[in-house]
Formats: C-alpha cells, sequence, structure tokens
C-alpha cells in the first residue's frame, strides 16, 4: 500500500502516546490499532492477522529464544552470587559515580555485541549504579549508546558483514567481499555520528558535559532523593525477588562461574562466523545456560532439577515485558512496512540528492527510516541501492571521498534509529539490562542523540 503521509501515523500515534502516557506497551498498541484501520481491517479480525503475520516467523522467535536464555543465564548468574562477587570486585576500584558511569561506558568496548552488550553490562553495574544513585536513564542510554554503535565501527562484525554484502551487490567499482570490505573500512572514521555518540557519552559519563532536559530531572531524582526510577516508572525486567546481591554460603568462582559461560558465548558466536558465516547467537546462549546450570548442579549450588527449573522460570518471567515490547515493536513494524512508511520518506527526498547535498541527505534519510522503523539493518537494505549507485555517479564511477561519506552516511543514520526509535529491539534490550522504564529510556536519551545528530548533519556539509 501506499498511503503517502499516512503511512506515518501509527509511529507518530505511538510516539504522542509515549510522550503523554509513558507506557510503552499501550503506545505501541494504540499505534498498531491506528495501523490495522489504515490497512482496511477491522480491529479484531486484523489484529489477530497482524500478529500472526509479524510474530509467526523464525526472526521473531529466533529473538525471543536469544531474550529467554539470557534471562535465564542472568538469573543462574545471580543465584551462584558471581553477579555480586564481580560487582565487588569492580568496586574495589571505586564505587563513585562518575567511575560507575565511566566502567559502564568502557565495558561496552569489552563485549561487542548489540544484544549481549546492554544486558550483560546491565546486570553487572545495576547494583553499583543503583549504589551510586545514578538514574536508570543513565544506565541506560550509557548501554544504548555503546551497542550499535562500537558494533558499526569494528568492521568483523555481523554488521560489517550485512554491510558489505550490501556494497558488493551494487557492482559498480567494487565487484568483490575484498574490495567491498576495504571500502568499508576506509569509510569508517566517516561515520561521525557513530563516533560523535562514543564521545558524547563519555563526556557524558565524565561530567565534561552536563545533564540537560528529561535526562538533568532524572539524575536530580536519583541523587537527591535516591529514586534510581521514577515513582509509577515500570522495568523491563523485574526487581522482583532480586539476588544480586545476596550472600552465599559457598565459594564463588569468577573464572568458572563468570569467565567461562562468557567465553562461551563469545566462542561460539564468533567461531560460526568464522567457519559457516553465520553466527549461532541462540544456541551460544543455550550451551552457556546448559553448562552453567549443569555446573551448578554438580557444586551443589542448586539443589536439585526443581530448584535449576524454578530459578529458570525465574529468569523467564523477568525478560517478559521485554518480549511484550518487542512483539509489539514487531508489529507496528510490519504495519509501517506494509503502508510504505520507508517509500514515502525516501520519494519524498530523492530530488534533494544533489552532489553538495548527498551526503546530509542520505544520513537524515537512512536516520528517519530506521527511526520510523525501529531497524537500522531494513534501512541499510533501502539506502545502500538508492546512495551508493547516485555516488559512484557523482564520482566517475570510482571510490573517492564523496563515496566512502556516503556510505558512512547511511551506517550512521541506521544507528541513530537503533539508538533513539522506542521501536527498536537495541533500545528495548538496553531499557531491559538497566532496568528503566522503556519510554523513561527514550524521552530521556532523545535529546542527547537529537544533538548527535544535529552536530553530524553540521560536519557531513561542512568537511
Amino acid at each position: 500500500m501506499e498511503l503517502g503521509v499516512w503511512s506515518l501515523a501509527p509511529l507518530i500515534v505511538a510516539l504522542v502516546f509515549s510522550f503523554k502516557t509513558r507506557s510503552a506497551a499501550f503506545s505501541l498498541f494504540a499505534g498498531v490499532l491506528v495501523g490495522v484501520v489504515l490497512m482496511g481491517d477491522d480491529p479484531v479480525r486484523g489484529m489477530n492477522a497482524l500478529v500472526q503475520n509479524s510474530l509467526g516467523n523464525a526472526d521473531f522467535l529466533w529473538l525471543c529464544e536469544i531474550i529467554i536464555f539470557i534471562g535465564i543465564l542472568f538469573e543462574l548468574f545471580k543465584e551462584s552470587g558471581v553477579i555480586a562477587a564481580f560487582a565487588k570486585r569492580v568496586s574495589r576500584a571505586g564505587s563513585s559515580a562518575k567511575r560507575v558511569k565511566f566502567t559502564s561506558w568502557a565495558m561496552g568496548f569489552v563485549i561487542v555485541d548489540d544484544y549481549f552488550s546492554p544486558l550483560m553490562t546491565g546486570a553487572i553495574m545495576r547494583p553499583l549504579s543503583d549504589a551510586a544513585r545514578i538514574s536508570r536513564e543513565k544506565l541506560a542510554f550509557i548501554l544504548d549508546s555503546t551497542t550499535a554503535s562500537v558494533c558499526i565501527l569494528v568492521p568483523f562484525t555481523a554488521w560489517g558483514a550485512y554491510l558489505v554484502s550490501l556494497i558488493v551487490a551494487q557492482g559498480g567499482p567494487v565487484t568483490n567481499i575484498s574490495e567491498g570490505m576495504d571500502l568499508f573500512v576506509h569509510s569508517i572514521p566517516y561515520n561521525f555520528y557513530s563516533i560523535m555518540l562514543v564521545v558524547f557519552t563519555l563526556g557524558i559519563c565524565l561530567q565534561f558535559i552536563p545533564d540537560f532536559g528529561p535526562m538533568r530531572r532524572a539524575e536530580i531524582r536519583a541523587r537527591e532523593t535516591g529514586q534510581v526510577i521514577r515513582e509509577g516508572g515500570v522495568p523491563l525486567i523485574s526487581d522482583e525477588g532480586d539476588t544480586l546481591t545476596r550472600s552465599k554460603e559457598h565459594t564463588v568462582n569468577l573464572l568458572s562461574d563468570l569467565l567461562l559461560p562468557v567465553l562461551i558465548v563469545f566462542g561460539v558466536a564468533v567461531g560460526s562466523f568464522v567457519y559457516a558465516q553465520s553466527i549461532l547467537t541462540a544456541e551460544a546462549f543455550m550451551l552457556a545456560v546448559f553448562y552453567l546450570g549443569g555446573s551448578m548442579l554438580f557444586k551443589k549450588q542448586l539443589d536439585g532439577a526443581a530448584h535449576l527449573s524454578e530459578v529458570a522460570m525465574r529468569g523467564v518471567k523477568n525478560v517478559m515485558p521485554a518480549i511484550i515490547i518487542v512483539a509489539l515493536a514487531n508489529c507496528i513494524n510490519t504495519i509501517t512496512t506494509e503502508l510504505g512508511a520507508a517509500n514515502f520518506i525516501i520519494s519524498s527526498t530523492q530530488s534533494l540528492l544533489t552532489p553538495g547535498l548527498l551526503v546530509a541527505i542520505t544520513f537524515l534519510l537512512t536516520a528517519t527510516i530506521s527511526f520510523s522503523t525501529g531497524t537500522s539493518w531494513g534501512a541499510y537494505a533501502l539506502m545502500i541501492p538508492l546512495a551508493l549507485p547516485l555516488a559512484y555517479n557523482f564520482s566517475g564511477g570510482t571510490v573517492d571521498l564523496l563515496v566512502l561519506k556516503t556510505v558512512a552516511a547511511v551506517a550512521g543514520g541506521g544507528i541513530f534509529g537503533d539508538h533513539a526509535s522506542p521501536v527498536s529491539d537495541t533500545s528495548v534490550l538496553s531499557s531491559a539490562g538497566a532496568g528503566s522504564d522503556h519510554m523513561d529510556h527514550v524521552v530521556t536519551q532523545l535529546p542527547y542523540a537529537l544533538v548527535v545528530a544535529g552536530l553530524t548533519c553540521v560536519a557531513y556539509l561542512l568537511v
């Protein structure tokens, strides 16, 4: 369907309700309902068909598997006492608010994965963050700013491989994977949004850049009252029965109980990418859960199969709010795709893609599509075939500075949507990792993302 500007209505409704109600689930549901009506279906049958179409597929089930097994893995970590032990080890270096924020930022460069990084870092740093009276919104912002933005700056990840495949598919002067990778690597210094976002976040953490907007109010609340979550806020991962700081009688072994499961996750993920060009993310977390659960049974850290099942179900329960938000986000993404939102955005701005404005408009266009759909990879699939051939045409069929900047603008524009959109899975997982109310996370970090995006546009126009 092509409904013109009306194709944006579901997302606009979701955003308006988000700012009004601060309820992510209600806002997304309202947007989905508007989309169903625009599709010409009645709300009941249309909603049923949409849910089956959006969620009855391997991609959604795969993401649910990852979230569920991550939830179980973290609950096993907590039950073993390893999270509390690691938090105490980290706190020996100092537990001031500035140090805790910097450590959270730095861990984004250690755990380079857009799903695992926010959840793992969040689980480890949340107790220290709460003790230092840092708002959950601030922790969620730090997690979100050091996930996809770091992944896109590291060429040998799934993100880099995906973009390289799109570059090679356009032909022109790039004829193979090696040349495509070379182009992508040389474009990284011009990915101003991702670079600026990482540096901007460091400045916020070290307090070189003062907080402003809703984030400033959240930080004042946490610092003066100790209320790290807004009154009435609903964290995406439940703190009910939280065992993060519970003391244990047995001795925790950080090597076997924490480091080895993490190495299993990364070993399987990296190994499968190297040898099969396919990252087995879900399988990696499953294997880590199987190992840690079996190890805890063997070491009598669990009282038997019934205790293991109880811990596992607690982990599943704790991530259910995140799964619900991801499900609704998938539904609204399907709606905006079927209504032709991305095509409307492209057709409305294509005339502006001149040599002087190509890079800046490419960034803005990719950012808008990514923000509207909640997926950077979908925006990449739309924008690389549009912008890269234009750049080749303006450069005379050679890989010059304009081509490198264009690829970087697409890469950075997609990260803006992943970082700022309320329907982005990366944003949802950052809220979950921080234990933040999702809409509070979106509202507080959006001004920061817009500032960095504005600076990026200026840089592309001047440099």
